[in-house]
């Protein structure tokens, strides 16, 4: 199996995982196209929906990734929300009326709903209820990730010692203006229990706070993420996505012309690692470690330990091999 590991993946060319009207033959194209890029194992991310949404998208990604074709690549979804920070400026895109409190079942029933396939939850730690949503979760064999959260430091302890292990997009989900020195993104720094995703798409993260995220968090707890908009691989244009207006731009940027926020990323994994690899000239074995032994090993994946480096690919892009 060759190719890199995704555990935040929206969407691909055009086909949104947390679409009203998805169809199984969406999915299907969309994961096809994924695996062909490089994407070699992903979770299907759902934003923040509602629970119709839910009860629709669930199933349809299940039926689909449960099956022969995409059972190797696919282990589970990860669910971007409901439980996070409806706060201004935390919610980044996600609609802050469709947020909810821990509620460890209503997880019980999005779990049935996925067949049992939901292998990641992202929470905001200071939510009522997060810690006993938490333990919950790791209960049910579901890694926990922190992120869209205005919590302070009590909360990301609190959530540690239910079971949190992640930071979803560390850096991102912010307000422009924080507290300089009492704010969610040095508390994830801070705390060595915790690994970082980051997205290492130029965009999202200035190429300096990455290379210090990288730094501080070490390569064994650095993993890069694509956060992969569903126009992902869609070539520059004007374009609607989350259900307002968003433009590619040559340079990759993805964003709301009204606003100039951005509307998530325009990369695939395999983009990301090649853009992470020219801007900070990391070598094979770090890349190695985050983007496929990492993320494997956060979500208690066997393969994480039999996987074997390859030479480069042709485009330049650093591939993976499982150990027969």
């Amino acid at each position: 199996m060759r190719g890199f590991v995704d555990l935040q993946v929206n969407g691909f060319r055009g086909v949104d995982f947390a679409a009203p009207d998805l169809e199984e033959d969406a999915v299907v194209a969309a994961v096809r196209g994924l695996i062909a890029d490089g994407t070699a194992v992903l979770l299907p991310t759902l934003v923040t929906s509602t629970l119709e949404v839910y009860a629709r998208n669930l199933p349809i990604l299940a039926r689909v990734c449960s099956g022969p074709e995409f059972a190797p690549h696919v282990p589970g979804f990860h669910l971007e929300g409901p439980f996070l920070s409806g706060r201004s400026g935390y919610a980044g895109a996600h609609d802050p009326d469709r947020m909810r409190a821990g509620d460890p079942a209503l997880l019980d029933r999005l779990q049935r709903q996925a067949g049992g396939m939901i292998r990641m939850l992202t929470v905001a730690p200071e939510i009522e209820g997060a810690p006993a949503l938490i333990r919950h979760a790791r209960s049910l064999g579901i890694t926990v990730s922190l992120g869209h959260s205005a919590g302070e430091e009590c909360h990301f302890d609190t959530a540690v010692a239910a079971g949190a292990t992640a930071l979803t997009h560390l850096g991102n989900g912010l307000p422009h203006l924080v507290d300089r020195h009492r704010n969610p993104l040095l508390c994830g720094l801070a705390d060595d229990r915790l690994s970082a995703c980051v997205i290492g798409d130029g965009h999202h993260l200035p190429w300096s706070l990455l290379h210090v995220i990288l730094r501080v968090k070490g390569g064994g707890r650095s993993i890069l993420v694509s956060d992969a908009s569903p126009l992902a691989g869609l070539p520059p244009g004007r374009y609607t996505c989350f259900g307002g207006p968003a433009v590619i731009h040559p340079d990759g940027r993805l964003c709301n012309p009204d606003t100039g926020f951005l509307a998530g990323s325009s990369m695939t994994i395999r983009q990301v690692v090649n853009a992470t690899r020219t801007a900070l000239g990391l070598g094979d074995a770090q890349l190695h470690a985050m983007a496929v032994v990492n993320p494997l090993r956060l979500i208690g994946h066997g393969m994480a330990d039999g996987i074997a480096t390859l030479p480069r690919g042709v485009d330049g892009s650093w591939l993976a091999a499982a150990v027969p």
